[in-house]
C-alpha cells in the first residue's frame, strides 16, 4: 500500500489552526458591530458581553484549508505524491464532500440564526433535520450492515441530530466543547489515516485544526464564544467524521469495529443522556438548560473550571484511545 505524505496532513492540521487563529480577531470584530454577542444572565459566568465569534472562524477554518486543497490537488501544486492518491476519492466523493460543506455552512447559519433571536427549539429541531436529511441524501449514511434505504435514512439522521446536540449541550464552560471536539477528530484523524483513508483522514486533521485554532481565544478565559453557530458546527462534523471511515472492510472484518466512533465520542453522549434522562424524571423539558451536567457537577465537587474542563478532555483523549487500540 502506498504510503501517503505525512508533510500533507500537517499542511492541513495547521493551516487550518493557523487559518482560524488570524481571523477570529476579524470575525470577533464583526460580531461586536452586529451585536452577535453573548450577555451576562441566568447561568452564565461572564460579566460582561462576549461575541460569538467561534463558529464562524471555526468555519473559515475548515473551509478555507479544505478548498485550497482541492485547488492545489486539482492543479498538481502540492508535490509531495498527494494529487494522484487524493484525485479518485475527490472525484468519487465531490458530491458528498459538496453537501459535507453545506451542511456545516447550514448549521452555523441555523446556529447563528439562534444566537441572534433565540428560536424556538421546535424550529431549531427542524432545521437540524433538514440539514441531516440533505447530507444524507448526498450518500453521507449509516448502514449498520442493513441493507434498506429507509432504515440508513433514519439511522443516519439520528445520528447526526444526536452527535450535534451532545456538543450544543456539552458548551457549557470555556473550552469545554471545542477541546473535545478537537480531541475526537484528532482520533477518527488516526484511524483514517491509519487504514489508508487519505481523504477521510485530511478531513479529520482540517477539523481538530481549525478547532485547536479557536482555544486560545476560549480557554481558560474567553475573548469569544462558540455560541450556538459554533457547537452545532462542531456536532455537525464529528457526527460526520463518525460516519466517513469504513471502519468495516475486506481488509478489517471486525464487525465490532463499526462501534469505535461511540467510543470516541462516549463523554458528549453519555453527558447528553444523563442530563436528558434526569430533566425527564425532574419534570423538565430535555431541551431547557440546566447545571447537570458533568462539568457542573464537577465544579461542586471542589474542581476549578479549568480544573473541571482538563479532566473531561482527559477522560475523552482515554475513551479515544481505547478506540485507536
Amino acid at each position: 500500500m502506498t504510503t501517503f505524505p505525512l508533510n500533507a496532513y500537517l499542511l492541513a492540521l495547521f493551516g487550518a489552526f493557523f487559518t482560524t487563529l488570524i481571523t477570529l480577531p476579524l470575525w470577533r470584530w464583526w460580531c461586536l458591530r452586529v451585536g452577535l454577542i453573548d450577555d451576562p444572565g441566568h447561568r452564565k459566568i461572564h460579566d460582561a458581553p462576549v461575541p460569538l465569534a467561534g463558529g464562524l472562524a471555526v468555519l473559515t477554518g475548515l473551509a478555507a484549508p479544505l478548498v485550497a486543497g482541492v485547488i492545489a490537488v486539482k492543479f498538481d501544486l502540492l508535490g509531495i505524491n498527494a494529487a494522484g492518491l487524493l484525485s479518485y476519492g475527490l472525484s468519487q466523493r465531490a458530491v458528498r464532500l459538496i453537501a459535507i460543506l453545506f451542511g456545516a455552512l447550514a448549521m452555523v447559519a441555523l446556529g447563528c440564526w439562534d444566537d441572534k433571536y433565540e428560536l424556538r427549539p421546535a424550529v431549531k429541531f427542524a432545521g437540524q433535520c433538514f440539514i441531516a436529511l440533505l447530507v444524507a441524501a448526498a450518500g453521507v449514511r449509516i448502514t449498520l450492515f442493513v441493507h434498506s434505504p429507509p432504515f440508513s435514512y433514519a439511522i443516519t439522521v439520528l445520528w447526526i441530530l444526536t452527535v450535534t446536540n451532545a456538543f450544543n449541550f456539552m458548551d457549557n464552560m470555556n473550552g469545554l466543547c471545542a477541546g473535545l471536539g478537537a480531541i475526537a477528530a484528532s482520533c477518527f484523524a488516526i484511524i483514517a489515516a491509519a487504514d489508508g483513508q487519505y481523504l477521510v483522514a485530511l478531513i479529520a486533521f482540517v477539523s481538530a485544526g481549525s478547532l485547536l485554532g479557536f482555544l486560545p481565544y476560549n480557554f481558560p478565559k474567553a475573548a469569544a464564544f462558540l455560541g450556538d453557530s459554533g457547537s452545532h458546527l462542531v456536532g455537525f462534523l464529528l457526527a460526520i467524521l463518525a460516519i466517513l471511515p469504513h471502519f468495516y472492510s475486506r481488509r478489517h472484518r471486525d464487525v465490532l469495529a463499526v462501534f469505535k466512533p461511540l467510543l470516541v465520542l462516549s463523554v458528549p453522549l453519555i453527558d447528553l443522556v444523563w442530563v436528558v434522562i434526569f430533566r425527564w424524571k425532574s419534570g423538565r423539558p430535555f431541551y431547557v438548560g440546566d447545571t447537570n451536567h458533568l462539568s457542573h457537577r464537577l465544579v461542586r465537587r471542589g474542581w476549578s473550571r479549568s480544573g473541571a474542563v482538563l479532566l473531561i478532555w482527559l477522560l475523552a483523549a482515554v475513551t479515544g484511545g481505547l478506540a485507536l487500540f
